[in-house]
């Protein structure tokens, strides 16, 4: 059966953990593991049940999570009881199933576990008016990846936009330089704000994750969607030709020294809040940063940054001939057939894919949504709001995370397949077709036991 690690949001969660520890806000009852208090107003249809709900977010994440629920708590009576999974939801939520404790509702951060869990049987379908909302709101790719086989499970609610460069404007400016359009400019961009005394890149190499997004943006733009999706399910072998070529193009980052900070060993000895730091800390040591659009809260609640201002980002360039990409991660709500309450927790669902939902955490900030209906203006701030636009612009043409779509030992595992092999060629990226067949050898061990 597929497993995957945490997607993009998740990631986000983990990443804002390890960079602010102690600053993260404490949580009362309400906020994590306590039950939301009673309708405020609306016609109570619900009163008297409720609803808990699992989900990988804690601290700030988990408080404006439930802002959502007390609102859906207003609409219909019900309360709602927030419990943090942690990390692994696989095992959290088997583990509940047969202790007779099944929530009625889990957030769930990979496509492949949505798929585990209704291969399983553990999924109750959901109904046709979350459906229709689903269909109404949302570009199909989301429904498409919410679904297994020819039935609905999964209802995306949050998500990220992993195709955003972060860069100082004062880095920029200094070397007399505009944000790239293509990967080429980019390049050329990066020699130039080197050469002015900056490195022009930080790469946070010792977590694998950040360079596996660093391919994925680099394969959909050169490769296309189509591609992209048979290599997500090794419908295609990694040595095929298209992958060689996107290998050899990000080697020209890579293997470029001058353009990195401390170079590629330093950047095999860097993790992800520490590539931000170099950018945006208060020692800057390096002018731009890839990641995420989570890395925007990062610069601004732990260095104190001005998004838009002394903290912008520009979309990760198209290479060649390609499109710009847009690769994207996800939080899917499902309905858990062991719940206590599955009525309530359908329509817990139908209510996540609103708008109206969607805003109250918008407004409240760390958080895209790929509800197309949601009015931009709900994001706080004009940085956001360029992020969310790509995101739901993108239509059809998104794409989840390809490491996220894969057997967990293959796609997610520290030391080990795709993350392994490519600090690897970080590290050396002289022979891209050896890398390739490295890879293609890691997936077809990994892909044959799922």
């Amino acid at each position: 059966m597929r497993r995957t690690r945490r997607s993009g949001t998740a990631k986000a969660t983990r990443i804002s953990a390890a960079v602010a520890g102690s600053m993260a806000l404490a949580l009362g009852a309400t906020a994590c593991g306590g039950e939301s208090p009673g309708p405020a107003s609306g016609d109570g249809e619900l009163s008297g049940q409720t609803v808990t709900v699992s989900a990988v977010w804690t601290g700030v994440e988990a408080k404006n999570f439930q802002k959502v629920l007390d609102a859906f708590s207003e609409e219909t009576g019900a309360k709602t009881q927030l419990v943090a999974s942690g990390d692994n939801v696989s095992t959290f939520v088997g583990s509940k199933i047969e202790g007779g404790q099944a929530p009625d509702v889990a957030m769930v951060p990979q496509v492949g576990v949505v798929q585990q869990f209704a291969q399983k049987g553990w999924l109750v379908p959901l109904s046709s008016k979350a459906e229709m909302e689903t269909t109404r709101n949302f570009a199909g790719v989301w429904k498409n990846y919410g679904t297994v086989g020819t039935k609905f499970y999964g209802l995306y609610f949050k998500a990220a936009n992993k195709s955003t460069v972060w860069y100082s404007p004062d880095a920029l400016d200094q070397a007399g330089v505009k944000p790239p359009k293509t990967y080429a400019e980019m390049l050329k961009t990066a020699g130039t704000v080197s050469d002015s005394g900056t490195p022009a890149f930080a790469v946070g190499g010792e977590d694998g994750w950040t360079l596996t997004d660093w391919f994925e943006n680099v394969y959909l733009s050169q490769a296309g969607p189509g591609k992209y999706d048979k290599l997500a399910s090794h419908d295609m072998p990694w040595t095929d030709k298209s992958v060689v070529e996107a290998l050899e193009t990000l080697g020209e980052l890579f293997g470029d020294k001058d353009l990195l900070y401390n170079g590629s060993a330093g950047a095999l000895r860097t993790d992800f809040p520490t590539s931000v730091e170099q950018v945006f800390g208060p020692e800057p040591k390096a002018a731009m940063v890839y990641e995420g659009d989570f890395v925007g809260g990062i610069a601004k609640d732990q260095f104190d940054r001005t998004l838009g201002e002394d903290a912008k980002f520009f979309p990760f360039p198209a290479v060649g001939k390609g499109d710009a990409p847009v690769v994207s991660g996800g939080d899917a709500a499902v309905v858990l057939k062991d719940g206590k309450n599955q009525k309530a927790g359908m329509k817990l669902l139908e209510y996540l894919a609103t708008p109206e939902a969607a805003a109250i955490w918008a407004e409240a900030g760390g958080f895209l949504s790929p509800n197309k209906e949601l009015d931009l203006e709900s994001y706080s701030d004009e940085t956001t709001q360029a992020a969310a636009k790509e995101l739901v612009d993108a239509g059809d043409t998104v794409r989840f995370d390809l490491s996220d779509q894969a057997p967990a030992s293959f796609g997610g595992t520290k030391g080990t397949g795709l993350w392994k092999l490519l600090q690897d060629f970080l590290g050396d990226s002289s022979d891209p077709k050896a890398t390739a067949a490295k890879i293609e050898a890691a997936a077809k061990k990994a892909y044959s036991k799922s």
